[in-house]
């Protein structure tokens, strides 16, 4: 094989492998589903101010309920931050983000 070295060669490349300790995990994951909760929260809140649009008799409660998705927007990314500003105590540098991160 003329051309080709050991790291054009597939067969003979290792596995990527990423060592996260326990207590990593268990924070990335409570903060996920922290993440999850948040959105389904907005979700249902922008959900159920659209329903109430329809009848003018609800349509303040409407604008509540959107005022109400609206800052649970901004909620995802302190818990993002939060979630960052966790990790990076547990360790000395920066635990980085991954494409997975919600």
């Amino acid at each position: 094989m003329t051309g080709m070295n050991q790291y054009s060669d597939p067969s003979s490349s290792t596995p990527l492998v990423l060592r996260i300790g326990h207590e990593e995990l268990l924070v990335r994951r409570r903060y996920e589903a922290l993440s999850i909760v948040n959105d389904i929260l907005v979700a249902l809140w922008f959900a159920a101010g659209s329903v109430l649009f329809f009848w003018e008799s609800t349509s303040t409660t409407g604008t509540w309920l959107f005022l109400v998705g609206s800052i649970e927007l901004a909620v995802r990314p302190v818990i993002r931050l939060s979630r960052q500003l966790h990790l990076r105590r547990m360790h000395t540098g920066s635990p980085g983000e991954s494409a997975q991160d919600f």
